[in-house]
């Protein structure tokens, strides 16, 4: 599972060695927050995979690692057979348009998006943690009149 950590400028995804030997990537991928336009969560990461590996690994239904081209679009892709995703567009991104990656952390990074954080790169679990909870309104309880 990649690791990912946000600061106020950049989320940086945090490849394992042997991340770094599937995606064929020497270094950690770096993402202006600016260029995020979009968090989706998804179950099946399978289904937003666009276009052909270069260069990339790729074993049908248990890894799809590296950038994947289609017409027009570069995707950086790290999936992970079927488990929990998340699928990242980008907007004036000059290396990818989209980010796929199986993470558990995907709720955790939607919720720091959201929230400002440090200079210095954290965890996107330690700071979606430290966010307020927000607490539900009771409802008063319906009075309905008995039937007569």
């Amino acid at each position: 599972m990649v690791t990912l950590l946000l600061d106020q400028t950049r989320l940086e995804v945090v490849l394992s060695p042997i991340e770094r030997a599937s995606t064929f990537h020497r270094a950690n991928l770096h993402i202006e927050r600016e260029h995020i336009t979009k968090v989706q969560l998804t179950d099946d990461a399978w289904t937003w995979m666009r276009g052909v590996p270069g260069p990339g690994t790729y074993i049908p239904g248990i890894l799809a690692a590296g950038t994947w081209k289609a017409a027009g679009t570069t995707d950086f892709v790290l999936i992970r057979r079927r488990r929990p995703s998340v699928v990242i567009d980008l907007e004036g991104d000059p290396q990818y348009q989209r980010l796929i990656l199986t993470t558990r952390h995907g709720l955790a990074l939607t919720q720091a998006l959201r929230l400002d954080v440090t200079e210095h790169p954290e965890d996107v679990v330690d700071i979606a943690s430290t966010a307020p909870v927000p607490t539900p309104k009771r409802q008063r309880p319906v009075i309905r009149p008995r039937p007569a």
